[in-house]
């Protein structure tokens, strides 16, 4: 089977869609086989292992780098009196899954995906995680087909209104995405919530949440809803475990 052959039974996407998604993005590539590979999921590879093509993985590894440095880079000049811990929240609320998942979306990239009959008749053109890896794969092919000048230029057009609210002060964080990303690369585990006390009639309910690790205690947040209290223990125990991120200035 060759690089833009497809198994002739499937009924999803090909390869050949490649022109498709060069007219969707208006991006024109000098190696169109990069953005091939920035759509093969690796489920596709798994049901056609005789495929002459590769899944998108690597491509998703070098995308999140890629991506690092751009937003490093962009908060580094853009607000040189921010502390690192301040810098790093940003960057981090930049990248996380969801958002990058919503930037997928946003440009229907699942559309695209080459998946493999199961993980297509499952739902997984709106699998969260494969919308984000492939958002960082056709990142990692902008990059190595056009430079970083052209992953940059990509990047910041998709980003542009998150930009403008972080130069206007008003970044919407996402405290328990951060507190499990921050956990996740710091213990290698997840933090864990529990209602602890639900008070008040039904109309005007006060709930107290706290988050976990393991079997430590590291904040109680209270809100109206059960979401609100469990963000604001996820912020509060965010500000005990690097409190420089919430340094004033």
């Amino acid at each position: 089977m060759s690089s833009t052959e497809l198994d002739p039974s499937y009924q999803g996407r090909t390869l050949s869609d490649v022109d498709d998604i060069q007219s969707a993005l208006g991006i024109t590539f000098h190696n169109p086989s990069l953005l091939q590979q920035a759509f093969v999921h690796t489920s596709y590879i798994n049901e056609n292992s005789g495929a002459d093509i590769h899944d998108n993985q690597r491509m998703e590894f070098l995308g999140d780098a890629v991506l690092t440095m751009i937003f490093a880079e962009l908060l580094y000049r853009e607000f040189p009196d921010l502390p690192e811990g301040k810098l790093t929240e940003l960057r981090i609320s930049l990248v996380r899954q969801e958002k990058l998942a919503e930037k997928s979306a946003a440009l229907k990239l699942g559309d695209y995906l080459v998946l493999g009959k199961g993980e297509d008749s499952s739902g997984g053109r709106e699998r969260r995680n494969n919308l984000a890896d492939t958002f960082e794969a056709l990142v990692a092919a902008i990059f190595l087909d056009g430079g970083i000048g052209k992953a940059r230029e990509f990047v910041f057009s998709n980003y542009a209104k998150d930009i403008f609210a972080i130069k206007a002060g008003k970044p919407v964080l996402n405290y328990k995405a951060l507190l499990q990303e921050y956990m996740q690369a710091k213990f290698k585990t997840l933090p864990g919530y529990e209602i602890l006390e639900a008070t008040g009639p039904d109309h005007d309910k006060l709930f107290c949440v706290s988050v976990s690790l393991g079997e430590t205690v590291l904040a109680i947040g209270s809100g109206k809803t059960r979401k609100v209290a469990e963000s604001e223990a996820a912020r509060i125990a965010l500000e005990k475990l690097s409190p420089d991120m919430y340094q004033q200035d």
